[in-house]
């Protein structure tokens, strides 16, 4: 099925007419794909994306994928980002984490599937997915973004990619180059060309400022770019996840610095004294003062072990002990005690900031608390509804992930010649790559639901609704939710083990019915038989008779 795209000869190529058509096409804006690409023009040069979101100051891809990374190492957002990873990629040392499905792919013969079920097995042996499965969607999750350079054999291109190397997301970006001409009847700029293609750039970090060196060209067929699919509000800006909890982060933040600080400011009981100070002038007042304050601070201690003197010093900031003088005509030097906080062990607002970081990575909140989490472990029908909307959730991230496996797979098999362009892109909306999904929840539900419609298939036959109201058909596609596939399936099988219970007790009916009429026959032909012997007898003994007489 492997058709060439080209002829090449004496220097010459020849390719399809459908792209010459394409290029014809004018509008007067590029085409927009949610790639994040940053658009210059054929004589500009390349810029960085700028982005500053609620005190972000992250002006570049570099920057912000740093800032994402950062927020990352956070305890709650790592635990939140655990559970989200646990969830999507699961496998254990028997099986592999995923596979290929191209069972609803028509018109696709037995060997091509087998060859690209190889090849998929080959793209995850080059990825080394059934280790690092686990850091690979991790790292996409956190940066947004993901990155791989196919290598392959210049000299030997039909042997495909000959390896998989990841490149770190702050140091490529995707650029699409327009080129526009200003069309001579409307006066309007119409887009004649994009180009697109990847810089690479190492940048030195001096300080908190990135220096960019000089920038290496690549072309998108030598590279493997999946994002997460999420844009910024100009939709021209690829953001990861965790982008809306940059914001409950930094308040959470500073929710937790406050409270250790109020509890350390707060939670002594702090002394006042009042000095009486009579009516000595200010500046000897305060002479005073501090004469009373080193004199209650100082005190000596004699050390047994050494048998020296030293001076054990009270240090005793101002936040912990109040001094005020007092003067003349009031009561005295005093001390008192000034109560420490009352509602230190109060941490609700933490607790919100908490759920509201948790709902902003569409985490349950129930996953936060210890007590709640493990009621998720029993029954299926004890999960509760913000557990289904997490799975769907995981649910969109396999599939926004599995473009990885896909454009590696569509290259690869280009480049061997199994397939063309023209059939992937007529059965790219039919592949599917299947995760497994955890062993012990999957049968715990699957149990559970095939129980409950055992038990309605139950009720409805004692109540005799099968047969009056209802019709085995109906019962097999509405209760038992079965397909056409598998009613065919469940009869050849039924019919294989000798049939079903009624059919089987009707064959028995009829199988005595036979053998009571063929003991039946055989009675009436016994009589017959019985009655000709007799009659034979009979003959004889008359012939006997006769020949007696006569003689």
């Amino acid at each position: 099925m492997a058709e060439n795209n080209g002829l090449k000869l004496f220097g010459f190529e020849l390719r399809r007419v459908k792209e010459k058509e394409e290029n014809k096409l004018k509008s007067i804006v590029p085409k927009v794909d949610d790639d994040g690409a940053g658009y210059v023009t054929a004589a500009g040069s390349h810029y960085g994306q700028y982005l500053n979101m609620d005190g972000d100051d992250s002006k570049d891809n570099t920057q912000l994928v740093m800032k994402y990374r950062g927020v990352s190492m956070h305890p709650e957002v790592d635990m939140a980002i655990e559970d989200i990873v646990n969830e999507a990629i699961t496998g254990s040392e028997m099986e592999s984490s995923v596979d290929l499905v191209l069972d609803k792919i028509d018109n696709l013969s037995d060997s091509i599937k087998k060859q690209m079920r190889e090849e998929f097995e080959n793209v995850v042996s080059m990825l080394n997915f059934n280790e690092l499965g686990h850091d690979i969607f991790r790292r996409w999750y956190v940066d947004g973004r993901i990155y791989f350079h196919l290598v392959v054999n210049e000299s030997n291109l039909k042997a495909g990619i000959q390896e998989v190397r990841n490149i770190d997301a702050a140091k490529i970006r995707k650029v699409k180059q327009v080129k526009k001409k200003k069309d001579p009847k409307t006066g309007a700029t119409i887009v004649t060309n994009t180009e697109e293609f990847f810089i690479y750039q190492e940048k030195a970090k001096s300080g908190n400022v990135y220096s960019h060196g000089s920038g290496v060209k690549i072309s998108p067929d030598a590279m493997c770019y999946v994002t997460s699919g999420l844009l910024n509000e100009d939709k021209k800006k690829i953001i990861s996840h965790l982008h809306k909890a940059l914001k409950p982060i930094n308040q959470l933040r500073m929710m937790e610095d406050s409270l250790v600080i109020y509890r350390l400011a707060r939670a002594p009981e702090r002394r006042i004294f009042y000095i009486d100070v009579g009516n000595l002038p200010r500046g000897k007042a305060e002479q005073y003062m501090k004469d009373i304050m080193a004199r209650y601070r100082n005190k000596l201690v004699y050390d047994a072990k050494t048998g020296e003197i030293k001076d054990d010093r009270k240090h005793m900031s101002m936040l912990e002990d109040f001094w005020l003088p007092r003067r003349e005509g009031g009561r005295g030097t005093e001390i008192t005690n000034l109560a420490g906080g009352e509602n230190l062990g109060q941490i609700e607002d933490i607790n919100y900031f908490q759920r509201k970081l948790f709902g902003s990575l569409n985490v349950p909140v129930s996953r936060m608390n210890e007590e709640q989490v493990s009621n998720i472990l029993g029954r299926a029908t004890e999960i509760n509804r913000d557990e289904l909307k997490f799975q769907k959730f995981i649910d969109r991230l396999r599939k926004r992930f599995s473009k990885i496996f896909l454009e590696i797979l569509k290259k690869n098999c280009i480049l061997k010649g199994i397939i063309t362009e023209e059939d992937w892109e007529s059965w790219k909306n039919d592949i599917v790559v299947n995760y497994v999904r955890d062993n012990y929840f999957a049968e715990l539900k699957n149990g559970e639901i095939l129980r409950e419609r055992v038990q309605t298939l139950e009720t409805m036959q004692n109540a005799n609704l099968v047969g009056t109201y209802f019709s085995k058909e109906w019962v097999m596609r509405n209760v038992l939710k079965l397909d056409d596939e598998d009613i065919q399936t469940m009869q050849k099988q039924i019919s294989g083990e000798g049939g079903e219970p009624e059919e089987q007790e009707e064959s028995k009916e009829e199988e005595v019915l036979q053998d009571i009429v063929v003991e039946n026959e055989v009675d009436e032909e016994s009589k017959i038989l019985e009655n000709k012997v007799k009659e034979k007898e009979l003959q004889v003994l008359e012939n006997v008779a006769q020949a007696l007489v006569t003689s």
